[in-house]
């Protein structure tokens, strides 16, 4: 038996949490709305790169994206056999009604994180999923029988949130959230049901008003689900063309709400100007900007905005800097013992790429290489405030092979090249010390990546290729185990 699948849309979209730029699709923010997350057969997210658990029939598999084009974000979930799902494409008069409801069951799952004490919100939810069942039964016994076939479809969606409980258990992270959003199902059990006696008065607008209330103040959960494994890389998205053949641009992941500033550093060495743009827009559509002069010219396109200072590899040294963008002085410097330098570890491109700075959902990063690991790829967390190594990782892959890299979730991932035919095919995982090799497809467009990195407030991937500024949709993976399926 195939496993049934559960299609949930999702219009969390984390990066709308955070940013006004982000709060649309990666697409139509830059005006290429043609521009859509792929899509595989029967309108579920490409997973073809995905990997399965082993016992699937014991866990929740979960694919999520950034976004899909209507600037959602997209999970698919993949429930365990022993749950069926039944589904009634007949209605059309409730199709968005429908929809609300189907959100809000993905963010039922993310609420509960692995506390008994909260169970008996779950039992009475579930209580009151099934008297809800019984109203809609009167509606098809008590009412003419055109009404009762628009409702069953309705009480078809619904028994698919019964699956979902298990999962509910588990993510509890707030008592008192949970029971504000029982309320919630309560307010909207009553007012279905009150539909026996009005069938022809009620304001469907109130009610997707209170549904859409509901998902704004939900929207924090699907922050649970960051995390996971990369799966998929989407199209490439041309946001401008400018600069040289090498560079960095970036966003700071961890900036306050409505701030949207970006950060632009042309070239890879013998510079010091980093331009700051008011917007996304403004960088799309104009060349105003503000510059900052850095103390030292930089090394590579291994720059990184985080919590208000760039972190950089000073030109031909060992020496990382914290430069305070909002005060213009230097916060901090410190020497990164034993990683190569001035073209000794580069990337396969060159540009003396030797030491990388990035941040994931875990804070600061550095990937480089030493003589001692034998030229092999190193990696490093560091203190964003001290600079200081909290601890290191040594690869058994060679830096100068690697095109380039970046990290999400405390794994590096590798591309085999920066030229032509690209893909990602190794990660190392700081969680369990291990490596695997795969096959990420990931379309170069312009032939020449000389700098990659992951913005976890986002969640995609900035791109520099061949003097264009490019963004990539990513698509992660989750397993959710349940405890009682």
């Amino acid at each position: 038996m195939s496993l049934p699948l559960l299609k949930i849309g999702v219009v969390l979209s984390t990066m709308a949490m955070i940013t006004n730029w982000m709060s649309q699709t990666l697409p139509s923010l830059v005006g290429l709305n043609s521009t859509k997350l792929t899509l595989a057969q029967g309108g579920y997210p490409d997973r073809s790169t995905g990997v399965l658990p082993a016992n699937p029939e014991e866990s929740w598999q979960v694919y999520s994206s950034g976004q899909d084009g209507e600037g959602r974000c997209v999970c698919t979930v993949v429930a365990p056999q022993q749950s069926m799902c039944s589904r009634d494409a007949r209605t059309k008069q409730l199709r968005q009604l429908l929809e609300k409801v189907q959100n809000m069951s993905q963010s039922i799952q993310v609420l509960d994180q692995r506390t008994q004490r909260e169970l008996q919100y779950v039992e009475k939810m579930e209580v009151q999923l099934r008297g809800l069942q019984s109203k809609f039964q009167l509606v098809e016994e008590n009412h003419m029988q055109n009404v009762a076939k628009q409702y069953k479809a309705i009480k078809a969606k619904m028994e698919e949130l019964r699956p979902l409980i298990p999962v509910l258990v588990e993510y509890k992270a707030d008592a008192k959230l949970v029971l504000r959003f029982k309320e919630e199902v309560q307010n909207l059990t009553s007012v279905l049901s009150g539909l026996q006696d009005q069938m022809g008065a009620y304001d469907y607008e109130e009610l997707h008003g209170r549904v859409a209330n509901l998902e704004e103040r939900l929207r924090a959960c699907m922050q649970k689900l960051a995390c996971g494994k990369l799966t998929g890389i989407g199209e490439p998205v041309t946001v401008k063309t400018s600069g040289s053949r090498f560079g960095s641009w970036m966003t700071d992941p961890l900036a306050p709400e409505g701030d949207t500033r970006v950060w632009y550093m042309d070239g890879y060495h013998n510079n010091r100007f980093v331009r700051e743009y008011k917007s996304m827009r403004d960088f799309m559509s104009t060349d105003n900007f503000t510059s900052h002069r850095l103390p030292h010219p930089w090394s590579g396109t291994g720059q990184v905005v985080y919590n208000g200072s760039i972190y950089f590899n000073k030109f031909q040294s060992q020496v990382v800097i914290k430069f305070d963008l909002r005060t213009s002085a230097i916060g901090r410097s410190r020497q990164l013992e034993h990683a190569g330098f001035n073209n000794a570890y580069h990337y396969a491109w060159g540009g003396h790429s030797d030491i990388d700075l990035m941040a994931d959902e875990g804070g600061l990063w550095a990937v480089y290489a030493t003589n001692q690991n034998a030229g092999n790829m190193v990696l490093s967390k560091l203190n964003p405030d001290t600079l200081q190594i909290i601890r290191s990782w040594s690869t058994n892959h060679p830096k100068r092979s690697a095109g380039e890299s970046f990290m999400i979730c405390g794994t590096l991932y590798v591309t085999n090249g920066y030229s032509g035919g690209t893909k990602v095919y190794y990660a190392y995982s700081t969680n369990s010390s291990t490596y695997e090799y795969m096959d990420i497809a990931f379309h170069n467009k312009y032939s020449h990546i000389s700098m990659l990195d992951y913005n976890p407030r986002d969640r995609a991937l900035y791109a520099w290729n061949n003097g264009h500024q490019v963004l990539y949709n990513v698509t992660l993976f989750h397993v959710v185990r349940s405890q009682e399926l």
